[in-house]
């Protein structure tokens, strides 16, 4: 890996790429967000659901403000996601495709472009990572259910046990299965299968290719965890002298260090394609051309 970390750190095209076609999508729909977001709050102003008053030094007095809040956004949230959610993912799936067969192609020249089966298989993985959020985010619902009511005594200990059991779970979960949605347009590109035949290809690739396929997720999974933690450090940097730089320069900062860790991602995602590459050439065979 750090081999492939030294030839994608060499060609910054295949990051700016990568990075091109994610804030394409991304950037956008911040924006849109922001509006809504904005719209939302002029028909709901934070005054009047209680926000401003949140005491965030009390955690739990804070999480019953955040909750009481939720109750009375949900009902406008749910009504902006009925309609923005399916055109967004939309929206990804097509520009994801197109940019994802230019990154390819980019990296090794002889693949072919064929951006609209690539189109059906980003759609494959898009529907895989709705799955697991869904049943994360039910889990969660479970664990508040079951550990936080109207009735007796909450149990605090036992819900942040379950919440970071069942994020861990489902971050190690999502791991161990999102190669299979992200092997399979490679497989069909450098094996000219069909989308559905590359999904299937990518469940039969043996036990040693399949493993190397886990372990680079699970590598790449840690590394998102080190650059979250790194960009929360970086974040934390000038707020011991906050009186002195004033807003702005935290504002400043805390932008740039999310640039950072968007583009050191965005790199990341470069890496385990040509980790991936790279492993196929070795248990499956060589590139055409």
């Amino acid at each position: 890996m750090v081999g492939h970390m030294g030839w994608v750190l060499a060609r910054p095209s295949l990051t700016a790429l990568e990075v091109a076609w994610r804030w394409l999508i991304g950037a956008p729909l911040l924006v849109i967000c922001w509006i809504e977001a904005q719209k939302i709050f002029a028909i709901v102003p934070p005054e009047s659901a209680g926000l401003t008053a949140i005491n965030w030094q009390n955690p739990w007095t804070a999480s019953l403000k955040i909750a009481e809040a939720w109750v009375t956004y949900q009902p406008h949230i749910a009504a902006v996601l009925s309609r923005l959610a399916p055109v967004a993912a939309l929206a990804w799936i097509v520009v994801s495709g197109i940019g994802r067969s230019l990154v390819l192609k980019r990296m090794e020249p002889s693949l072919p472009l064929r951006p609209f089966s690539m189109i059906l298989l980003q759609a494959a993985w898009l529907a895989v990572l709705a799955l697991t959020g869904w049943a994360w985010w039910a889990g969660l619902s479970w664990a508040g259910q079951t550990h936080i009511n109207a009735i007796g005594e909450p149990d605090l200990i036992g819900y942040t046990i379950w919440a970071v059991f069942l994020t861990l779970g489902f971050f190690t979960l999502w791991a161990f299965i999102s190669w299979v949605v992200t092997i399979a347009p490679m497989l069909m590109l450098l094996e000219d299968s069909s989308p559905a035949t590359a999904l299937i290809q990518s469940l039969r690739l043996g036990k040693p290719f399949t493993g190397k396929l886990v372990e680079i997720n699970l590598v790449m999974g840690i590394v998102k965890l080190a650059l979250l933690v790194v960009a929360m450090v970086f974040s934390a940097v000038l707020i011991p002298f906050s009186e002195e730089v004033g807003a702005s320069a935290l504002h400043l900062e805390w932008t740039v260090v999310t640039i950072f860790y968007f583009i050191a991602s965005d790199y990341f995602q470069v890496v385990r394609l040509k980790g991936f590459i790279e492993f196929w050439r070795v248990y499956r065979g060589e590139l055409p051309g």
